[in-house]
């Protein structure tokens, strides 16, 4: 999905091989692939420092390096997050992706199909170390009527089970977008919702955009190149995701309608990708400031490509507010949505409004 941004493709999985070693509810083989994978992965971890002063290695990838140990301690230190030992080891990749990620979604109503698995919950994805696993499991699901979505990801997080490793994958970013994964990941450490995908992803999505502004624009400045771009990422988020909620709400809203027939449901919905798309162009796009979401127009759309964009956008307007209703402390903000999330983990997402009524 070119219109998904970067950082968000990339963190596409919280936990490809570590949900598959323990997922009893998946076959042995893929279980045996996940923790052969990731055995692969944590066997290559060398500590950055070492990776760091070696003069040997590419000026480039040291001082990106040297970055994700600053942004690390920054997010521990001035943020709060639980780093424990992770992004303090280093790890080659020989391919630029980690894994392709499968998605899948009922093409009459704007639900995701989900596995299951020990730990995270459901969610609404399948990670596979094969892309040609992951494209005879997509065939097979639109055999059965499912819409499909297939992507990259080149990062993960084990919730802070392991010390997860920065792969090498990661350093094909610029800094902003570097800072920004690292933050991300590490909330996912922090906090975590078995079974809240959306919940948890668009709350690490906030802790990354504005910990990447706060990073950036104290140790560069606010004028610098870093914290504009930092702020402008951001900015283009919660207008792309306030895009992401009309859109899903007329969808949901023709979904919701008893008056028509399943393939006349189907039939409309491309009208309204069609003039979702037309909206973009005319409305949204003018308002962007950074050019992340540019393929959106011309890539077709379908329930799973959106419900695996909306995960990363869903009230991102709601942990803003709270931002502001704290004066833009966002330690004290950080701290406060979790604990309200953690009061009502029925529907974290309650829990969170209670804080700015």
């Amino acid at each position: 999905m070119g219109w998904l941004p970067a950082a968000a493709r990339r963190r596409a999985v919280l936990a490809v091989a570590f949900a598959a070693a323990f997922a009893s509810a998946c076959s042995p083989g893929y279980v045996l692939r996940g923790a052969w994978e990731e055995a692969k992965i944590l066997g290559r971890r060398r500590p950055i420092a070492g990776v760091i002063a070696d003069p040997r290695q590419p000026a480039e990838t040291r001082r990106k390096l040297q970055l994700v140990l600053d942004v690390r301690a920054f997010a521990r230190d001035s943020l709060g997050e639980r780093t424990g030992e992770s992004y303090t080891l280093f790890a080659e990749k020989k391919s630029d992706t980690l894994a392709t990620v499968l998605s899948a979604a009922y093409k009459d109503r704007f639900a995701a199909k989900t596995w299951w698995f020990p730990i995270v919950g459901s969610v609404p994805y399948k990670g596979y170390f094969k892309e040609d696993d992951a494209r005879r499991e997509a065939a097979a699901l639109e055999a059965q009527g499912f819409d499909t979505y297939m992507r990259p990801t080149s990062a993960f997080s084990t919730l802070g089970w392991f010390n997860d490793p920065v792969l090498s994958t990661l350093l094909r970013y610029d800094d902003v977008d570097l800072g920004n994964t690292v933050i991300h990941e590490l909330f996912h450490n922090t906090f975590f919702a078995p079974g809240k995908i959306a919940f948890n992803e668009s709350m690490a999505n906030f802790a990354g955009g504005r910990g990447a502004i706060h990073y950036f624009c104290g140790r560069d400045g606010p004028d610098a190149a870093t914290c504009r771009r930092a702020r402008d990422e951001w900015d283009d988020d919660l207008v792309f995701g306030f895009f992401m909620s009309e859109l899903i709400h007329d969808l949901e809203s023709l979904y919701a309608r008893a008056d028509i027939t399943r393939e006349q449901k189907l039939q409309l919905r491309e009208e309204v990708f069609a003039r979702a798309q037309r909206r973009f162009a005319d409305e949204v796009r003018p308002r962007l400031k950074v050019n992340t979401f540019g393929s959106f127009t011309r890539e077709p759309l379908n329930n799973a490509t959106l419900i695996s964009g909306r995960i990363y956008y869903d009230r991102l307007d709601l942990f803003e507010r709270v931002y502001e209703s704290r004066g833009g402390d966002l330690r004290r903000t950080l701290a406060d949505i979790i604990a309200a999330a953690r009061a009502n983990r029925a529907d974290p997402y309650a829990g969170v409004e209670s804080l700015v009524r």
